[in-house]
């Protein structure tokens, strides 16, 4: 019976050892949010462009970031140029998954489009009338020219 006590204290002390701690998962869920928002942005992929659209009947660039920052319980303002004066601005060197890269695609307007990033300087959209929420490259020469800046809501 000690022999049987031992072994069950030893397996106990053992599994308890080899658990993460309370804290360990506290951070990693909260290191987790920038990756919940790309989950949650990916989930869209497809979804047809729509002019002021922001539900996932349609989206514009702006409706599609304010829709998936309120699923993950983050606030942004509803349009690009908003959510950029909104937001802090980092350097896209500093950016992680889940900020918001902006552009200048319009000759009306200095800045008229946003994108969620995803890393290796890469983001989602919803890029235009015609097109689909899609994946794009900050490497592309047209992206390039036209990009104005970064910023985080995290």
């Amino acid at each position: 019976m000690k022999r049987f006590l031992a072994f069950t204290l030893l397996g106990f002390f053992f599994l308890t050892a080899c658990t993460p701690s309370k804290s360990y998962r506290r951070r990693v869920f909260f290191s987790g949010r920038d990756n919940r928002l790309v989950q949650t942005a990916k989930r869209f992929l497809g979804v047809r462009y729509k002019r002021g659209g922001n539900t996932p009947r349609g989206f514009d660039c702006s409706g599609y970031v304010k829709y998936v920052y309120q699923r993950n319980g983050i606030r942004v303002p509803r349009t690009a140029a908003e959510q950029f004066r909104s937001g802090q601005r980092i350097d896209l060197r500093r950016a992680k998954p889940g900020d918001l890269v902006f552009f200048h695609t319009s000759n009306r307007k200095f800045l008229s489009h946003v994108g969620i990033y995803l890393g290796n300087l890469k983001f989602i959209h919803a890029p235009r009338t015609g097109k689909r929420i899609s994946f794009a490259d900050l490497r592309n020469s047209y992206w390039r020219k036209r990009y104005i800046g970064t910023v985080t809501y995290l």
